[in-house]
């Protein structure tokens, strides 16, 4: 028997699809445009590839020295996340029948319905007075800021492996590092992947806090130096938009090569075992 089509859901993907295919499309197509074609139209394709609007715009924004900040702020907000994290989240897991471990699951989920701009002014002054004001200290709050929601994913994960692995281990001496490092943190390689695609995700496209905490001009992230040049991209849109699609490329590619493990991770951690 023929299934019928759903031409409601169809339609609202197809919808969907557009709102966010179109944007990418104008950035795609504006970027290798001249100047001058974006007066006769905006959505047609460009005549010739000007390849001179993305060479002008790694001069113009010093490219090349923001990416390499946003590159090794974000390798090392995801490594030590993930180093981090998963410890917390397995002592955590493993604890919940302990009152005290269940505070602190809650206390850390609690953070989830903090909004942003009620520490905001708090972590200024906090990071000025102890000096960590700089990339140094935005990597800090990244790992610290990430603990909420990662806590959550990992303990729904790691409820899903079974104890009984475990406790054969610790029946044959391992210790607890040991126990840890060599068979339930290869274990959680799935949750990693996720934890690590979205942190990747968040930490390279974030502007808030690079705003509030970096205060030198050669620190700045991608992010940052775009908003610094709007100024300089406003009567010129094709530069901007060049500058836009360099810094997006590279999260779509992380995105599309990840997405299956941010599914799979995410589902796998809603399940209890």
């Amino acid at each position: 028997m023929a299934r019928k089509t759903n031409w409601a859901a169809t339609v609202l993907l197809v919808l969907g699809s557009l709102v966010i295919l179109f944007p990418l499309y104008l950035t795609v197509t504006i970027a290798f445009k001249d100047p001058r074609e974006m007066a006769r139209s905006i959505i047609s394709l460009p005549r010739t590839l000007r390849w001179e609007n993305f060479a002008q715009a790694i001069q113009m924004t010093s490219f090349f020295r923001s990416f390499g900040n946003s590159f090794l702020i974000t390798a090392a907000a995801v490594g030590l996340t993930l180093l981090t994290n998963s410890m917390v989240a397995y002592a955590i897991a493993r604890n919940m029948h302990k009152r005290f471990f269940r505070f602190l699951y809650y206390y850390f989920i609690s953070a989830l319905f903090i909004p942003f701009p009620i520490i905001m002014l708090p972590i200024v002054k906090e990071t000025s007075a102890m000096g960590i004001d700089n990339q140094i200290g935005l990597i800090f709050l990244y790992v610290v800021y990430g603990l909420a929601f990662n806590i959550f994913v990992y303990v729904g994960y790691l409820k899903t492996i079974p104890t009984s692995l475990e406790e054969a281990a610790i029946i044959d001496g391992c210790g607890v590092w040991k126990l840890f490092w060599k068979i339930v943190f290869p274990l959680m390689a799935p949750i990693n992947a996720t934890v690590g695609t979205l942190t990747t995700l968040w930490v390279w496209n974030d502007f808030m806090l690079p705003l509030i905490i970096l205060n030198k001009p050669e620190a700045m992230t991608l992010p940052l130096v775009q908003f610094v040049f709007q100024s300089q991209f406003s009567t010129n849109y094709n530069l901007a938009f060049a500058s836009y699609l360099m810094a997006m490329a590279p999260v779509l590619v992380v995105y599309v090569l990840a997405q299956k493990w941010i599914i799979s991770g995410l589902m796998r951690g809603a399940l209890k075992s």
